[in-house]
Parts: structure tokens; C-alpha cells; sequence
């Protein structure tokens, strides 16, 4: 049997990889010391694998497509192909930043003041090419943990850290004076795979399956009754993503209406509905939108 080989992020982006896949209708399920997930779906074989190496994993083909962050393609110079970025919501995952960071108390004001200083950091390669570029001569290390407190201790000059809001940054008593680049979750194949007719149709099943369910976590589903003659001023509250449908029901006088909305939009619109005449209004989750 022919099975794609597929890489889930171990650390950070696990959990919400896992519900990701969960939605989509894949269960994936390991205990604490396994490597080698099961999933049900007998075309596929998972394998769990830092974030930082998976696309060094996908490009020399020992996996076939797999998860992980723009900022960790870019640090290994992965020749691999993206076929989606995969913004989580919900919060479990957003788009984050690595900055440029120092004391607050610190002298450096720009990227040249950190000529001849050394930066601590554990995407070692990007930020050698970023200052590299840009003719700025810096001294790069990598670390090992601990980042922050490189830093406030002295023992760098300057740090180059990933952060979503800033508040580690600030709590330490440090200060963002640049931003090298923001990354989020892609999902990325190695290119050998997606030039293969039965890998490329499993691939694609996959990514419109997960986007979908992304999609699917900021909407929610919308029913209500409403009278004939109130169907007009209910219609204009109502974004769609298309038109929402409306059918009859036994009582002529009456319009089931039924739509999908952004989820965020529902604290401000129920009541609004209500106002305008709309009667048993039903929200319900949903798992896909494709």
C-alpha cells in the first residue's frame, strides 16, 4: 500500500497541529514516548519532529510533506514547496515576530550601532545573512535557551528573539528596537513527493481539509424562523459567504433562514436580529468550510 509520509511538529505548534487535524478528520494519538504517531488513515504515516528540522526532513525526501514555521525554512534555506500558510486562530497559534532586542538601558538605538557587537540567538543563520545584507558586521552565536537573560546579564549585546506580544520582552526590562520578520505555520512538501500524480492528490486532500478547517474555526453556523414581512430588514443584517438560504415553512407567513457567519460578529448581531423580528435563532459550530 502507498503511504505519504507526513512530519507534526513536536513543541509549540503540537497541540494545536493535532486539533488542526482532528477537525479535519484525522485522530492522530501517541503516548508520551513515541516518535511515531497513529493516525487513522492507512495512506499515511506520521512522525513527530522538532519544527526547527523539518525542513531539512522534507527536502532530503525522508518526509513527504509536514508542518513548520516560515522563520525555520528560512534559517535551514529549505529548497521545498510551500503550499500553505496555516494562520491557527483561537489564539493557540498567531503570527509572531523575531526582533531585535536589548536593554532598556541600552546605548543601541538601531541595527548599525550594532556594529562589531555580538547577538545572541537560536536562528544563527538568518540573522548572520539579515546584518550580512545589510553590510553590518556582527558577531552571531547561537543559544541554547535562556535567551532573554543573555542579555540582561550582559553577556551579549544584543539578542534576536521570537515573540507574539512582547510582554517576556518587556517584563525582562528589555526593549524591541527592530523587526527582522514575522512567520507562521506552512505546511510544506518536498518536491520530488508533489511531482508524484498519487502523493500530489493525497497532498492536496490534506491542505483543503485543514484549511477548511481553519476557516471553519472563525465561523459559525446560523438558523432562525422569521415572519414574511420582517425577511427584508433580517436579510441586511446578514453577511454570507455566498447568500443565505431561506425556504418555507409550514405556516406560509414564515421564512426558515440559514447562513454562515464570522463567529466574532454574533455578540453584536443577536440582539439586533431579534429587534428586527427574527424568532428560535440556533448558532452552531462548525467543523469545515470549504
Amino acid at each position: 500500500m502507498k503511504r505519504l509520509k507526513i512530519g507534526i511538529p513536536k513543541g509549540s505548534l503540537e497541540a494545536s497541529t493535532l486539533d488542526l487535524f482532528k477537525r479535519a478528520g484525522w485522530e492522530i494519538t501517541y503516548n508520551s514516548r513515541s516518535y511515531f504517531p497513529s493516525i487513522n488513515d492507512d495512506c499515511l504515516a506520521c512522525s513527530l519532529v522538532r519544527a526547527q528540522e523539518m525542513s531539512r526532513y522534507v527536502e532530503d525526501g525522508t518526509l513527504d510533506v509536514g508542518i513548520t514555521g516560515k522563520d525555520w525554512i528560512g534559517e535551514n534555506a529549505s529548497d521545498v514547496v510551500v503550499l500553505q500558510d496555516l494562520i491557527y486562530s483561537k489564539a493557540s497559534t498567531k503570527e509572531a515576530r523575531w526582533v531585535l532586542v536589548v536593554r532598556e538601558d541600552s546605548p543601541i538605538v538601531k541595527l548599525e550601532d550594532l556594529e562589531g557587537k555580538r547577538i545572541s540567538t537560536e536562528l544563527v543563520n538568518f540573522t548572520k545573512r539579515y546584518f550580512a545584507k545589510r553590510g553590518i558586521g556582527v558577531s552571531v552565536e547561537f543559544s541554547w535557551g535562556a535567551t532573554e537573560a543573555k542579555v540582561v546579564e550582559g553577556l551579549v549585546d544584543a539578542i534576536v528573539e521570537v515573540t507574539e506580544t512582547g510582554s517576556t520582552i518587556r517584563a525582562n526590562n528589555l526593549k524591541i528596537i527592530h523587526e527582522l520578520m514575522t512567520t507562521n505555520p506552512q505546511l510544506i512538501a518536498n518536491r520530488a513527493a508533489f511531482a508524484d500524480e498519487w502523493k500530489r492528490e493525497k497532498i492536496e486532500q490534506i491542505r483543503i481539509l485543514l484549511v477548511g478547517s481553519l476557516l471553519a474555526m472563525k465561523k459559525v453556523g446560523l438558523k432562525l424562523n422569521v415572519e414574511e414581512k420582517n425577511l427584508t430588514a433580517v436579510l441586511a443584517l446578514l453577511p454570507s459567504l455566498n447568500s443565505p438560504t431561506i425556504s418555507v415553512l409550514s405556516d406560509s407567513n414564515w421564512r426558515a433562514v440559514e447562513t454562515v457567519m464570522d463567529a466574532a460578529s454574533m455578540r453584536d448581531l443577536l440582539p439586533r436580529l431579534l429587534s428586527a423580528g427574527a424568532q428560535g435563532i440556533i448558532e452552531y459550530s462548525l467543523n469545515k468550510v470549504i
